[in-house]
């Protein structure tokens, strides 16, 4: 479904991306992990079309997403932090995404799932940011897209919210979609993650099962590993 190849990204002399290459051409989900400044969000904003790299190719369904847009319906995308127009309530939110886009809506049984009702009149700049979050879930996940790229997506979440959203998240693995995660939090990881994909210094260091991680790291669990893994490659580093 996502073809990357021989991606390069430089902002100034600072070198994000070094001829990346991955494919993610099946159903599952995959978390994408490093630390800040790896090269993560670059990846996913390159995918986007929000960064453009300096050179390779990106391919969304068999098609070069260079200088289109249209590919970007089959995407859903939770960013990090979401800039909402702090003026406007919930519901009118809600309502001019759902304008914009002529396919059904799922927004009802999302707004009802994260226990948003009572704050649909309130607005945007009055909000939490954890209740901000869980409008920036119900925007993500109200369209059917074979794709779902989710950036830090527990953000503030209280328990109930991000058993909810654990739950939610294993509904779309199990209708066949490609989900993609960065976080920081390792228990999501463990719990939902069929692959991780590990970036340092915008190179892939570690690409495989959650399985195949523990057992190269001899560790029992995947915080343990990545632990590891870093330990491992920044002490390889040259200084």
């Amino acid at each position: 479904m996502i073809s990357i190849q021989q991606l390069h990204k430089s902002f100034g002399a600072n070198k994000v991306l070094r001829g990346i290459d991955l494919k993610f051409d099946r159903p599952g989900i995959t978390a994408v992990l490093g630390p800040n400044g790896s090269g993560k969000t670059t990846i996913i904003k390159s995918i986007l079309g929000m960064v453009l790299p300096d050179s390779g190719t990106i391919s969304v369904q068999g098609e070069n997403v260079a200088g289109k847009w249209r590919y970007r319906n089959q995407i859903a995308y939770l960013p990090q932090i979401a800039r909402f127009p702090e003026n406007l309530t919930v519901a009118e939110l809600i309502r001019m995404v759902k304008d914009l886009n002529s396919s059904t809506a799922n927004d009802e049984a999302l707004i009802s799932l994260f226990e948003l009702r009572p704050f649909l009149d309130k607005r945007l700049g009055n909000l939490s940011g954890g209740t901000r979050q869980k409008v920036n879930l119900v925007l993500t996940f109200m369209y059917d897209c074979p794709i779902i790229i989710l950036d830090e997506p527990t953000a503030g979440l209280d328990p109930i919210s991000m058993v909810r959203l654990k739950e939610l998240i294993h509904q779309q693995r199990m209708k066949g979609k490609t989900i993609l995660i960065t976080t920081h939090v390792m228990s999501l990881v463990e719990e939902l993650a069929e692959e991780v994909v590990f970036l340092l210094e915008g190179q892939i260091h570690f690409r495989g099962s959650l399985k195949e991680l523990k057992e190269k790291s001899e560790e029992p669990n995947v915080e343990r590993a990545i632990a590891k893994l870093l330990e491992k490659q920044m002490a390889e580093m040259p200084a």
